[in-house]
């Protein structure tokens, strides 16, 4: 048996639209390039062309987008999870967000980052988390790690070279 896959047409990519803006927070991009990738996947039907852009500027009107809040809350979610001002950046830059609605949250990023990297250093148990001094090599792969999340080396090496158990405290 077959299994046919229905065509869109601009209702049916409207009720796509709506059912993904009631179940994730997203952005303009990531909506658009949701709904062009269901029209890739089952065909488009009418003879006129697909009205993206127009369906995205009337969700924003009505406020189920909003790129500036949805940065914000991006930015708070992954700072609390370790992440750096970089990482953050790139996620922002991923998802489309453009600099002027990314302002506040870059800002959330910078002025949260130590905290950001105290969580990183103590979810991986990194110096002065770690259980034991750690040799030459496991600290290159912690600070390679460090970078990689988003972190400043600066900031990364205060904590990856810290000795088990001595405290670290934000600098100003």
């Amino acid at each position: 048996m077959k299994n046919s896959v229905k065509t869109l047409d601009q209702e049916s990519l409207y009720r796509l639209a709506i059912r993904y803006v009631e179940r994730y927070a997203t952005s303009r991009k990531k909506l658009a390039d949701y709904l062009h990738r269901k029209i890739r996947e089952r065909e488009w039907q009418d003879d006129a062309p697909p009205a993206i852009e127009q369906l995205i500027e009337r969700f924003v009107d009505l406020g189920y987008i909003d790129d500036a809040l949805y940065a914000q809350s991006k930015a708070a979610s992954l700072t609390r999870r370790g992440y750096g001002a970089r990482r953050v950046s790139q996620a922002l830059y991923q998802a489309g967000i453009n600099e002027e609605d990314g302002r506040e949250a870059f800002q959330i990023s910078e002025t949260n980052k130590w905290a950001a990297a105290d969580k990183f250093a103590r979810k991986r148990r990194i110096g002065c988390y770690a259980e034991s001094e750690q040799d030459a090599d496991t600290c290159r792969k912690q600070l390679q790690a460090f970078l990689r999340a988003g972190h400043d080396f600066d900031l990364a090496s205060r904590f990856v070279f810290a000795r088990p158990g001595e405290e670290i405290t934000a600098e100003d």
